[in-house]
């Protein structure tokens, strides 16, 4: 440990061990006294026999002054502390130990004040994280946050949350801590532990409407908001951009629909904004499609409508004017939630459909793309049309319902022949 324990110039910043109840005599000259074997003759301290012994004090990788305190009788702890921090230091691991002190509330605040969500993902965050890592964790500094821990809160949660909102909980919580990482506020993430199961959601597989149901939801919807039914199940649209279409946004020559927006509400005020996954698309328009939507503006009864909205944030977005093929009867823009209560439930009722979170209106965009892996469509095309990020996301929802190689093969030789003996 003598490496650890020099003296003289600059000894402040240099790693040693101090020891607070003991200290080397001096003469009337300030000169150290030594003994015969030419070590410092040792005196008692004003501190002696109160409170820790010893103090490590090392400078961390940034320059910062750090100490920890030992009682008596564990100098050997202390040198294993002060090889411990050299060790990591040289090694890059170091992290400071006061940086784990940090308030989980605190550090998830300023993790999602860094994030370059948009305004409604903020606020689904926000939310989540508020309302259900808070509770448990958010009094809790970083640097006490262990796997355990992790467990615990996850049980809490078992009997609360279904296992996809767990799921996705967990993941803000695997974000906040990887970051936490990344800033070397902690040494490793919990939430990576071998013992630290993620939430796995419930699979749910796919179950298409049939041509006759989604005939029998468009005529029990009112007339004026029938082409919700056709953009959904003929284009595949998402409710929000269905109602953020412009009649700017369809090609008829082209045969394309440019997906550009969307009607979404933050914090209670509906918006303007980008589609999800923060990308526009382009989207096959059928001919029969065409028709409906030349149908619905001919004679101006339904609209277009001229609406403006903030753009994406409700409070300091830029204000856009959009005609859309879409309003309520007071000419206003579409809120999904209004739409479902007063339009589609009535609906499914009409139509003999049972009401249940499979059977919303992104049942509308399963039979889409149900009705083109039938047709024999890739999935990467059907990626780009559903504005998926990802098209193994798209293969892993819709995978079961591709036709088998067999029933391909039968279709090919099929059309060749043309069923002839």
């Amino acid at each position: 440990m003598a490496q650890f324990e020099r003296r003289g110039v600059g000894r402040r910043d240099v790693a040693h061990i101090e020891d607070r109840w003991y200290r080397p005599t001096q003469d009337e000259f300030g000169k150290v006294v030594v003994n015969g074997r030419g070590k410092p003759v040792m005196e008692r301290t004003e501190r002696y026999g109160k409170g820790d012994r010893y103090r490590v004090r090392y400078l961390t990788p940034a320059g910062e002054r750090r100490s920890k305190s030992f009682a008596d009788k564990q100098k050997g702890d202390a040198e294993a502390f002060l090889i411990t921090v050299e060790s990591e230091k040289r090694r890059g691991t170091y992290v400071d130990p006061t940086a784990g002190k940090v308030l989980f509330r605190d550090y998830a605040e300023q993790w999602m004040r860094g994030q370059t969500f948009d305004e409604s993902t903020r606020e689904s965050v926000e939310y989540r994280v508020r309302k259900h890592l808070y509770p448990m964790l958010g009094g809790r500094p970083l640097g006490k946050i262990n796997p355990g821990l992790i467990r615990e809160w996850d049980r809490s949660l078992y009997d609360v949350l279904s296992a996809s909102t767990r799921s996705v909980v967990f993941a803000h919580l695997r974000a906040i801590l990887g970051a936490a990482v990344d800033d070397e506020k902690i040494v490793k993430n919990p939430c990576t532990a071998r013992s630290v199961r993620q939430p796995r959601p419930t699979e749910r597989r796919v179950v298409p409407w049939t041509r006759e149901q989604v005939a029998g939801i468009r005529r029990a919807m009112p007339e004026r908001y029938r082409l919700v039914v056709d953009l959904g199940a003929g284009c595949g649209l998402r409710q929000g951009e269905i109602f953020g279409l412009s009649p700017d946004d369809v090609d008829l020559d082209a045969g394309v629909i440019h997906v550009r927006r969307q009607v979404k509400r933050v914090r209670s005020r509906l918006v303007f904004g980008l589609p999800k996954n923060d990308r526009d698309r382009h989207v096959p328009l059928p001919s029969m499609i065409a028709r409906r939507i030349e149908d619905h503006i001919d004679g101006g009864r339904f609209g277009p409508t001229s609406i403006t909205l903030p753009w994406e944030n409700p409070l300091t977005g830029k204000p856009t004017t959009v005609d859309l093929l879409l309003t309520t009867t007071r000419n206003g823009a579409l809120n999904r939630s209004t739409f479902d209560s007063k339009m589609w439930h009535p609906a499914l009722a009409l139509a003999g459909i049972e009401r249940s979170r499979a059977t919303g209106v992104h049942a509308l965009r399963h039979f889409y793309a149900s009705a083109l892996l039938d047709a024999g469509e890739n999935i990467k095309s059907l990626s780009s049309y559903l504005g998926h990020h990802d098209p193994g996301f798209t293969l892993r929802v819709y995978t079961h319902l591709m036709p088998s190689s067999e029933d391909r093969a039968r279709r090919a030789i099929d059309s060749v022949f043309g069923g002839d003996e």
